[in-house]
């Protein structure tokens, strides 16, 4: 075996190759459970005539899109309109390399090659870097680039101003996630996603000790995903379907495989952040070992998948239980609301950090919410957007009830 050939560049390899398998796949059967996480919700069936119980009816949606008239609108710029679907779903398929999926595998307990192995621990990840968590932020940020393209690109002034609210959606939402985030690192001591895993499978899930900084984040991973309640860009119920109006065929299925998979790798980011990753014990130690043998490590994958699904699931749910905002709140909301309490959280967060008071970190959580509760009632509010207007004609018409009374 050449010298380059190492067990853990071979691991990383089929981790790699598996994992994309996985997230491709999970983006189009995401498609049949919104569908039946929605029938659901809604008391209907969902889709149930492509195959068993429906589920080759994601096979059936491919060949049709495959299959498609692809348009070219007149005057679009071709280059980057041909570039934009795949400036999204690039970014959220090359996230996932950075994620630990499972501990540390003894390779000789492989099934018929640990003995040509030989005995080595290596890592389940795609990439074993000191920077993971900036990596995977880094690389979700650039899918706001397929967005801005697809709108400008596509000579329409409806796909322009919806690429526009798309991306001030995101660059916003990206400061109260950094922000999040940072109190995950402060805590942990560490951007290696493997040692925040680590922490929480000899402790205690981050989700216990930082309560508030997972719902902030949580809520910045729906932004950042175009879900709704923050889907304004792309709502279902208007005429015109945001930046992506003008895209058919598979140019316009690369923009739901990206709003997938980053759907997909963003749950599995925030299960590693904060429901421990593999572990199964949110409250004590005494978890599933760091590291041990094949059968071992396929359960912590498993353990790991299946906080995965249970969060894509709570996603789905809430796209079909909660009203959008609209678009002033929603920038309100993020400007106003989640960046100033993600920096009272980050400064709640360092004070404990510095005093070595991590082990209560929960308290902090609180104190941040009271001062929030308290504070909230004395902060300037703007007028009602929403008063009536006496318009005459209108049974709200003060003008009109003045003529009528003479």
């Amino acid at each position: 075996m050449p010298e380059f050939l190492t067990p853990q560049l071979i691991t990383s390899t089929i981790v790699v190759v598996l994992m994309l398998h996985i997230v491709l796949g999970a983006a189009a059967y995401f498609i049949l459970l919104e569908r039946k996480v929605c029938a659901w919700v809604q008391d209907r069936i969902g889709p149930n005539r492509v195959g068993p119980m429906g589920l080759l009816q994601p096979i059936a949606d491919g060949l049709k899109l495959f299959v498609k008239e692809d348009y070219l609108p007149r005057g679009v710029d071709r280059a980057m309109f041909i570039l934009a679907p795949a400036l999204t779903a690039i970014p959220a398929l090359i996230g996932f390399a950075v994620l630990p999926w499972a501990g540390t595998l003894d390779t000789s307990t492989i099934p018929l090659v640990g003995g040509l192995l030989g005995a080595h621990d290596v890592k389940v990840m795609g990439a074993d870097v000191n920077i993971g968590i900036v990596y995977l932020v880094a690389v979700g940020s650039l899918g706001v680039y397929g967005v801005a393209l697809g709108g400008w690109a596509s000579n329409n002034k409806y796909s322009f101003l919806g690429g526009l609210r798309a991306t001030a959606q995101m660059v916003s939402y990206e400061i109260p996630m950094g922000l999040a985030l940072l109190c995950v690192i402060l805590t942990a001591g560490t951007m290696r996603a493997d040692l925040i895993v680590a922490q929480q499978v000899e402790s205690q899930w981050f989700l216990i000790h930082q309560p508030l900084t997972a719902l902030l984040f949580y809520s910045c991973l729906l932004a950042e995903a175009n879900r709704a309640p923050f889907d304004l860009a792309e709502a279902e119920q208007e005429l015109v379907g945001g930046w992506h109006t003008e895209y058919s065929s598979m140019k316009w299925a690369m923009f739901f495989v990206g709003e997938y998979a980053h759907v997909f790798v963003g749950s599995a980011f925030f299960a590693v952040l904060f429901l421990g990753g593999w572990s199964v014990n949110p409250f004590f130690g005494a978890d599933l070992p760091l590291a041990g043998g094949f059968w071992l490590i396929c359960l912590q994958f498993g353990v790991l998948l299946g906080k995965v699904l249970l969060i894509v699931m709570l996603t789905m749910t809430v796209r079909w239980t909660l009203p959008r905002f609209r678009f002033d709140q929603l920038m309100r909301l993020a400007w106003e609301g989640m960046i100033p309490a993600a920096l009272l959280l980050l400064l709640v967060t360092s004070l404990f950090v510095f005093l070595g008071w991590t082990s209560w970190m929960w308290v902090g959580s609180v104190a941040a919410l009271a001062i929030i509760l308290a504070v909230y009632p004395l902060l300037p509010k703007q007028t009602n957007p929403n008063h009536r207007v006496p318009m005459i004609g209108s049974r709200f018409c003060p003008v009109e009830d003045e003529v009528g009374a003479e």
